[in-house]
């Protein structure tokens, strides 16, 4: 499979889940920044803003190419002279407290070597964790990981759990999902079923979230529930910039910042020396995410 169909095949897969989610959506359409790198590629950023159920949201795609850096050996351990990375990134922040923040990416990379892997993954974060739609996100993940290898679901999910996670405060980003990286032929699945595995968890993305959206009515937000917001959005911000792989890969590569950075929310908040009430809802959710959970006991 050459990395010229790989490339197409994820650009339409952006335009894809930015149809699907404007379906959801409907006070709001995504725009288009088209951009390019100096050292070789570039991609398309497309934005969502002040919508009726997102606040903010970024699908975006690109396909670079160019030497491997000094940088880039030390940060990221490459081994070769040159490479080439594509994929799709997604990050939507919701106007409503009750609605989940949610991450995806899936991405392609090799090296001049012969080298090469796909990585991916996708997550829920939301401000109040609900068992249920909790159990069903994660029921959904595992009869899509199943369809392609019976193992994948029971390797990814942990291996989520330890990546979206802020060691720094004992705390997970949000009820996990599933991350892989560095996966060849090795896996036991071929190039191409690799590939198709990254297009359909895309492909699942917006019918994922729409689950979320739709799973209970919601009613007007209360100051104190968008004030937890602002709060778990800080917490959101601390991972991408402290922890996440991506961040630093966009980086150190030279990539854009502006769509590096397009994962952050549009507003959030830290509050020195937090103290919340025994019992509350804001304590029950920290207590869901002070310990990785087996939602699909």
């Amino acid at each position: 499979m050459e990395k010229e169909v790989i490339e197409s095949r994820f650009r339409n897969l952006q335009l894809h889940i930015c149809n699907e989610l404007e379906k959801i959506e409907s006070l709001s359409k995504f725009q288009e920044d088209a951009w390019n790198r100096a050292e070789g590629g570039g991609g398309y950023t497309r934005t969502i803003v002040n919508g009726n159920i997102l606040e903010k949201g970024g699908v975006a795609f690109s396909a670079v190419y160019g030497d491997v850096s000094d940088a880039m050996r030390k940060q990221l351990g490459l081994e070769g002279e040159s490479f080439f990375a594509t994929g799709v990134s997604i990050v939507l922040h919701p106007k409503h407290p009750r609605h989940p923040i949610i991450h995806m990416n899936v991405r392609y990379f090799e090296l001049n070597t012969g080298k090469y892997w796909f990585g991916g993954g996708i997550d829920l974060t939301p401000h109040y964790v609900s068992k249920e739609a909790a159990i069903l996100f994660h029921q959904e993940l595992k009869q899509k990981c199943g369809a392609f290898h019976p193992d994948f679901y029971a390797k990814f999910k942990p291996w989520a759990d330890e990546y979206f996670s802020l060691p720094h405060r004992n705390e997970t980003r949000g009820i996990g999902g599933i991350f892989f990286d560095h996966q060849d032929e090795s896996c036991g699945l071929s190039k191409e079923n690799l590939f198709q595995f990254c297009v359909e968890l895309g492909e699942l993305f917006p019918i994922l979230y729409k689950q979320q959206i739709d799973f209970k009515p919601v009613s007007e937000p209360t100051a104190r529930e968008k004030q937890w917001q602002l709060t778990r959005r800080g917490r959101y911000v601390e991972f991408n910039l402290l922890h996440d792989r991506g961040t630093k890969f966009g980086i150190y590569s030279g990539g854009r910042t502006e769509s590096i950075l397009m994962s952050m929310p549009p507003l959030a908040e830290w509050t020195y020396n937090l103290q919340l009430e025994k019992n509350s809802e804001e304590q029950q959710t920290l207590n869901y995410l002070s310990k990785f959970h087996e939602w699909l006991k």
